[in-house]
């Protein structure tokens, strides 16, 4: 079976714009409303620049992808390119499983900033209500998946453009009331390099989303053309958005304010400049760009575990289901998110998310350049720049979390081990043969 192409039953349905709408949907719904105090508390007074070395490490990793998906464009296709790069063993099963384990983590971080923005108009910072928010979010996105790819689609372009144009507006309103481009964002001194190196950690997990664009790459129409001007776009327009953001919130709160709201951070920053009603038109705006972000990862990661599955990477079970693989991969993913919506709060969501994804990332590094890089005719350099970045983000990333956090430390490696040898016990072997295509 050559896994190159889409999946049977699938259509070249999303266009180049709507691919561009769910992967910035993906990443902004996440990145600025879920992380902007998570990274603030990290980085200290230089946290807009945070994100762009977060899209320089983003930029130089997406080539890997870039360069397989225009050789190889497929749904699911981050567990192409390291089922090509390691063969269709344990190695590269569980850096596929580690990958969709991130993206459900990111749903439950979106689902709880969803909760956190909701419940500020009534001054409610955590409680019972957040978790339950976000599972009645999470059930929403479930609902719309399951009505079809030309629903997704649509819902996609209309909320990305919405946001977009929303938090754009915010940014530069901010920025001109506050007089600055720059406020309080340098008056303090508490600036540690590796906790600046450490936040890019979560910085590139705010760009993530342009693998939601890789992992729908046969369901995107012309692929080997547009999968790669997706992402690059994509990672252009997320990247010049935060740091607008990022700046005007700097010029309105001090480091220590937006790590005192970091799960609302943008809320509070629009009330000193802009006023309540632009406090409240914020909380709108986080919760059309979150819900879109959920609505949007939902649908990658079932196309993802759906092919992993076909490929026999992944044991399945229908539980009495009626119904597709695809359909039962819907409530496999928002049931554990959901989960983990309720079980850890924003702070660890994001660790976890990013101690994942970026294990996984340097696998599918190391796998190209080891194995691929000469049968694509792609830059070795390119490769490992991107392999080295992403290592010492995760070293200094996982110092600062053992200081602060042990324990999520110690659940990540535990986690990232017990796939390993999960997925090692179920296949039978760390590397296989992978087949000749056609």
């Amino acid at each position: 079976m050559d896994h190159s192409h889409q999946s049977a039953g699938s259509e070249a349905s999303i266009s180049l714009t709507s691919a561009v709408a769910m992967g910035t949907g993906v990443m902004i719904g996440a990145g600025i409303f879920a992380l902007t105090g998570q990274i603030a508390g990290l980085a200290g007074p230089l946290f807009p620049l945070s994100f762009i070395a977060g899209a320089v490490v983003t930029a130089f990793s997406a080539y890997s992808y870039i360069a397989m998906s225009n050789q190889w464009p497929s749904s699911g296709g981050i567990a192409m390119i390291l089922t090509k790069a390691y063969g269709p063993g344990a190695v590269a099963a569980a850096a596929s499983l580690l990958m969709a384990l991130s993206m459900v983590i990111n749903e439950s971080l979106v689902a709880r900033t969803f909760a956190a923005y909701a419940l500020r108009p009534f001054d409610i910072d955590g409680g019972l209500l957040v978790p339950l928010i976000a599972v009645g979010l999470i059930v929403f996105a479930y609902a719309v998946n399951a009505s079809g790819n030309r629903s997704v689609g649509l819902l996609s372009v209309l909320m990305s453009a919405l946001k977009i144009g929303g938090i754009a507006l915010f940014g530069v309103a901010a920025l001109w009331a506050s007089g600055s481009g720059s406020g309080n964002a340098g008056g303090s001194n508490d600036f540690a390099p590796i906790g600046f190196v450490g936040s890019v950690a979560l910085s590139i997990l705010a760009f993530k989303g342009f693998t939601t664009i890789t992992n729908s790459g046969g369901e995107i129409s012309d692929p080997h053309r547009n999968v790669g001007r997706t992402i690059v776009i994509s990672i252009v327009i997320c990247a010049v958005t935060y740091l607008l953001v990022a700046l005007a919130v700097g010029s309105s709160l001090t480091p220590a304010g937006i790590q005192d709201a970091r799960d609302y951070a943008l809320a509070e920053a629009a009330k000193p400049v802009l006023g309540q009603t632009a406090f409240y038109l914020t909380v709108a705006l986080a919760m059309v760009a979150t819900a879109s972000g959920l609505v949007a990862s939902v649908f990658a990661v079932s196309r993802m575990l759906t092919m992993l599955t076909d490929m026999k990477m992944i044991p399945h079970s229908h539980f009495g289901m009626s119904g597709s693989i695809q359909s039962h991969m819907l409530v496999y993913t928002v049931f554990i998110a959901g989960t983990l919506a309720v079980l850890f709060d924003l702070s660890r969501i994001a660790s976890l998310g990013a101690f994942f994804y970026l294990v996984m990332d340097m696998a599918v590094h190391w796998g190209v350049w080891s194995r691929l890089r000469n049968e694509i005719n792609a830059r070795g350099w390119v490769i490992l720049t991107a392999l080295a970045l992403d290592a010492v983000v995760v070293a200094a990333f996982t110092i600062l979390k053992w200081q602060s956090d042990p324990m999520i430390v110690v659940y990540a490696i535990t986690g990232i081990v017990a796939v390993f040898i999960y997925e090692r016990f179920y296949l039978g072997a760390w590397f296989k043969q992978r087949e000749t295509e056609a």
